[in-house]
Order: C-alpha cells, then structure tokens, then sequence
C-alpha cells in the first residue's frame, strides 16, 4: 500500500461525516460553532500571514547574499 491509500484507509466516509458534525453540534451548541469557526479563520489566516512573512525575509536575504556576491 502506498501512504495516500493508507491515509485515505481511515479517513471518514460520507455517513461518518454526519455523524462527527452531529457530535459536534451536540457538544458545542449551534451559538459557539460560527464563533469557532470566526477563531479557526482567525488563525488560519495569522498562519498564512506569517508564512508569507518569513518566505519574504527568506527571499530578502536571499537578494542580499546576491548582490554581495555580484560585488
């Protein structure tokens, strides 16, 4: 078996899907799931931000060790 068939061996079907958001509503109530969700966002998008940031000091440094060795 190769790593993608066994990843997808244990991933949830269509049905069991149903079910985990049943449990998740049940626990969380459907006031606080948009307030996760508006978090999840939150982070996901603080996440990409610094992502980004450090492949820009990435490329930045990369410029510079450039241009001292074209001196």
């Amino acid at each position: 078996m190769t790593n993608l068939s066994l990843l997808l061996a244990f991933m949830p079907s269509g049905s069991e899907w149903i079910i985990i958001l049943l449990v998740i509503l049940l626990l969380f109530g459907g006031k606080k799931i948009p307030e996760l969700m508006k978090g999840l966002g939150k982070g996901v998008k603080s996440f990409k931000d610094g992502v980004n940031e450090a492949k820009e000091e990435i490329n930045k440094a990369k410029d510079e060790i450039d241009d001292d060795s074209n001196e």
